[in-house]
């Protein structure tokens, strides 16, 4: 199959959305389908077999320079002032924006392929593709109407108008799904939440989770004691950074001795760490290529995930994957992720910096527990989420959709990314950055 593949910002290391652009995309090639890339910045890493077309924007949110102010010459049609207008007006535009810029490139190209594939731009420029006869499948990680809540209980009053504005693609995502025919999403805890928040009836909702390189993230060789390592892929109340600052605060630092945090720190969370006098047992590191990454993982006696939700949680997986246990909130897919019959993690209260400091002192201090359901976590994984058996599943609804039979070609060993040129929708093409994700995003 023909497959374009849509997603308006794809970010490296963080946030999931390029992860999954680049490992469904790089399986689906290997199952011998035909992939296009659509992507605004910050663009992806893609692997050979994909191409990639970018679609610029102002990149208004770039790390160098966020909420910037660009140059008149940088404006080149309508799109771009309703974007930067937006965000003068403290709104986030990427998602409107990027459907505006995708249906009027695909206008002319809508027979090169059998299906769109979205991820979760879910913007009225994906609709109009639809009418014009391409099958639509539009992935809903989670729902944002979680992210607004745990940004306004955080926010203090005088805050929450501005939160709100920020938020406000998310009456016009909510719009967009309810007329969407067909969407994924990767946990059964989002499908429900998916349901209840957007309205999307629970019989257009399939099930796919995301998947884990098995061979890159993997059980490391040894631990180094006392280390806790958490993923935040924004700096946003919905993360639970606070309540993790407060739980290390409360273990001794024998028991707890580093906090790796991989992610950027928001000034709150740079003040937290200096109140609480954590500046030497609280590190932060970004930009890690998955190897390094995995490494870090792995060395690790546990991953903390403090969220207030997950629709899914592609950190606590690839943690699992590396055989390290996980002390999480008990919230969104987090249960479903470490539950069962057999546990290989620790839930415990979402907000609750006690009950997440008396869990990781637990776990830090019994490393045979540790080995235990840090076993269990790999054995899930295997199960369960690897890439190959996730693109499998989704080509197969791809054919439903379109109308297609299945026809899967032998897997193929994945090569080494490819650097160099790739093609570009419109526009100048802005240099690849590792750039951070905004808290909506």
């Amino acid at each position: 199959m023909r497959i374009a593949l849509a997603s308006y910002r794809s970010k490296q290391h963080c946030g999931g959305q390029g992860v999954y652009v680049r490992n469904l995309s790089r399986e689906l090639v290997a199952l011998g389908h035909d992939v296009e890339v659509f992507s605004g910045p910050p663009y992806p890493r893609l692997d050979p077999g994909v191409r990639l077309t970018r679609v610029p924007s102002l990149d208004l949110y770039r790390p160098e320079d966020p909420f910037r102010r660009p140059a008149l010459r940088e404006f080149r049609d309508r799109i771009d002032v309703l974007e930067y207008l937006t965000m003068c007006s403290g709104g986030f535009p990427e998602p409107r924006t990027f459907g505006m810029r995708l249906s009027r490139l695909l206008a002319d190209r809508a027979g090169d392929f059998d299906l769109l594939h979205d991820n979760q731009t879910l913007a009225p420029g994906i609709l109009r593709i639809a009418d014009r006869g391409l099958p639509v499948l539009t992935t809903i990680h989670h729902p944002i109407t979680a992210d607004r809540r745990a940004a306004l209980a955080a926010a203090t009053r005088a805050k929450r108008p501005g939160v709100r504005r920020w938020y406000g693609f998310v009456a016009m995502q909510r719009r967009v799904a309810r007329r969407s025919p067909h969407v994924l999403t990767v946990s059964q805890r989002a499908a429900a939440d998916i349901a209840a928040d957007f309205g999307v009836p629970a019989e257009r909702i399939r099930v796919v989770p995301v998947g884990v390189d098995t061979d890159t993230f993997r059980p490391a060789s040894a631990r180094t004691a006392g280390r806790v390592v958490t993923v935040a892929s924004s700096d946003a109340p919905m993360k639970g950074m606070d309540v993790l600052i407060d739980a290390v605060r409360r273990v001794p630092p024998t028991v707890l001795r580093e906090l790796v945090v991989v992610g950027t720190a928001s000034p709150a969370t740079a003040r937290a760490v200096q109140r609480a006098d954590l500046a030497g047992r609280v590190r932060f590191v970004s930009g890690l290529p998955d190897t390094e990454l995995a490494e870090l993982l792995g060395s690790a006696q546990a991953l903390a995930v403090p969220s207030r939700y997950e629709g899914f949680s592609l950190p606590a997986v690839e943690a699992l994957a590396c055989a390290t246990p996980v002390v999480a909130s008990n919230v969104g897919a987090l249960p479903e992720l470490l539950g069962g019959d057999r546990r290989c993690g620790t839930l415990v209260p979402p907000g609750d910096a006690e009950a997440l400091a008396a869990a990781l002192a637990e776990l830090l201090a019994d490393p045979r527990a540790c080995a235990d359901l840090g076993a269990e976590g790999r054995r899930r994984v295997l199960a369960g989420y690897g890439w190959p058996a996730v693109a499998r599943a989704t080509a197969e609804l791809y054919a439903e959709i379109a109308g297609h039979p299945v026809a899967a070609a032998p897997a193929v060993p994945s090569p080494a990314p490819a650097t160099g040129p790739v093609p570009t929708a419109a526009g100048p093409a802005p240099v690849d950055a590792d750039s951070g994700c905004p808290a909506a995003a």
